[in-house]
C-alpha cells in the first residue's frame, strides 16, 4: 500500500498493521506444499550447504529497508523507503553512513550501481530516478517525462551503461541515458500488468516480470518493442525476477506459492511448488553458482530457500530475525546473499558455505 503511494502516517501504521495481522495471519512454513500448489509436491530434504545468517539494525527507526544492494566496493546499500534516506554499512568497520535525499517523502525504492560506483535509485513516490555520489553526497534528479509514470520500482543496468526501470502502477518501463540525459517510457502492453522486477540478458536485453498479470515480458534494447510470454497457469503472478548464466529466467510466483523457470528461447516453463505450501509468498530471488536462492515472505519466520535445478530439490532456512519480508535481495563479489528484511528495520549478509 506505502509501495503505491498511500499516505499512513506512522500513528496509523501500527493500528493497520494489527488489522492486517488479524484478518490475514502469517503461516507457519510447513515441510512441503501441497501438490496442487504448482505441479507435484516438491524434493524437501535438510541438504548439506552450510549457511551463516549475520544481521544489523539500520540506524533509523521504523526506516523500513527495502532493496539491497551489494556494492563493488564491499560496502553494503539499502534504500530506507520511510526515512527517505539511502543507507551504507561497512562490513569491515561495521559503520553506517545515511545520505538524506533532496527531495522530501521520495519513497526510495530500488537501487544499483553503475561503473563509476554512484548509486541509481527509484523514488517511488515522487516519481523520478535519482544517482548519488557516494564521495560527495551530491544528489542528481531525472523526473519522469510523463506526470502520469508514477511508482518507478526496479532499476537496472545493461552492458552499455544504460538505466532500465519498471514503473509499476503506471505500467510501463522507461530507459535512461546517463550521458545525455534522454529519458524514454514505453506501455507494458497489458493493461494493469503491474512491471514489477528486471534483469537484464548476457545479451543486454532487458526482462522484467508483471506482478498484475501471469506473463513474463522482454524488451528490444534498441526498439523498445515489447514481446511478453503467457505463463501456463491465468493465477500466477510473478513478482521478483533472476536470470541465469544461460539466460534462463527464474521467477518468484507470489500468488501461488511457486518456483518458476522461463527459457525464452524455447518457451518452455516449469514450475515447482515452494517448500513453505501455497501461502508461502515467494519473493526476493537471486542465481548464484547455478543455484536459485529466495524468500518465503507469507511464512513466519520468513525462510531463505535453496533450489538445486539439478536434483530439483530444496533446502530451507528460518531467517533469525523473523525477516519482516524480504522484499529483494543482492548478491556480493564472493558469492554471498544480501538481503534487506523491512519490519524489524535490519540488513543481513547470508554467507553460504561450500
Amino acid at each position: 500500500m506505502i509501495d503505491s503511494g498511500a499516505e499512513v502516517t506512522g500513528d496509523e501504521e501500527g493500528t493497520l498493521i494489527d488489522y492486517l495481522a488479524k484478518k490475514w495471519p502469517l503461516k507457519t512454513p510447513d515441510a512441503a506444499a501441497p501438490a496442487s500448489a504448482a505441479g507435484s509436491a516438491p524434493s524437501v530434504s535438510a541438504g548439506n550447504t552450510p549457511v551463516t545468517f549475520k544481521e544489523w539494525e539500520v540506524p533509523t527507526t521504523n526506516s523500513r529497508p527495502h532493496d539491497p544492494l551489494a556494492a563493488s566496493d564491499g560496502s553494503i546499500w539499502y534504500t530506507g523507503m520511510n526515512a527517505n534516506v539511502l543507507g551504507r554499512f561497512d562490513p569491515q568497520t561495521q559503520q553506517f553512513k545515511e545520505f538524506t535525499l533532496k527531495t522530501a517523502a521520495s519513497g526510495p525504492h530500488g537501487l544499483v550501481e553503475d561503473r563509476s560506483g554512484n548509486i541509481w535509485f527509484t523514488a517511488n513516490t515522487k516519481g523520478y530516478v535519482g544517482k548519488l555520489d557516494p564521495k560527495t553526497g551530491q544528489i542528481d534528479e531525472y523526473p519522469m517525462p510523463d506526470p502520469s509514470a508514477r511508482d518507478p520500482h526496479t532499476p537496472v543496468f545493461d552492458q552499455k551503461g544504460n538505466l532500465w526501470f519498471t514503473i509499476q502502477s503506471a505500467n510501463k518501463v522507461g530507459r535512461l541515458v546517463p550521458a545525455s540525459g534522454d529519458l524514454t517510457l514505453r506501455d507494458s502492453p497489458t493493461p494493469r500488468s503491474l512491471p514489477y522486477g528486471m534483469v537484464v540478458s548476457s545479451k543486454g536485453v532487458p526482462f522484467y516480470v508483471e506482478f498484475g498479470a501471469n506473463k513474463v515480458a522482454s524488451i528490444d534494447p534498441q526498439k523498445m518493442v515489447i514481446r511478453e510470454w503467457a505463463l501456463p497457469n491465468a493465477d500466477a503472478r510473478p513478482r521478483r525476477v533472476a536470470i541465469d548464466a544461460n539466460d534462463v529466467i527464474w521467477y518468484s510466483d507470489y500468488a501461488r506459492g511457486a518456483l518458476g523457470r522461463l527459457d525464452p528461447t524455447t518457451g518452455k516453463v516449469r514450475e515447482w511448488p515452494s517448500p513453505g505450501g501455497r501461502e508461502s509468498q515467494p519473493y526476493g530471488i537471486a542465481v548464484i553458482n547455478g543455484m536459485v536462492w529466495y524468500s518465503e515472505s507469507g511464512v513466519q519466520p520468513n525462510t531463505l530457500v535453496r533450489f538445486d535445478p539439478g536434483t530439483e530439490s530444496f533446502q530451507t532456512w528460518k531467517i533469525p530475525s523473523g525477516g519482516g519480508v524480504v522484499r529483494n535481495v543482492s548478491v556480493t563479489r564472493d558469492g554471498n546473499l544480501v538481503l534487506a528484511e523491512s519490519g524489524v528495520n535490519k540488513i543481513a549478509v547470508v554467507k553460504i558455505g561450500k
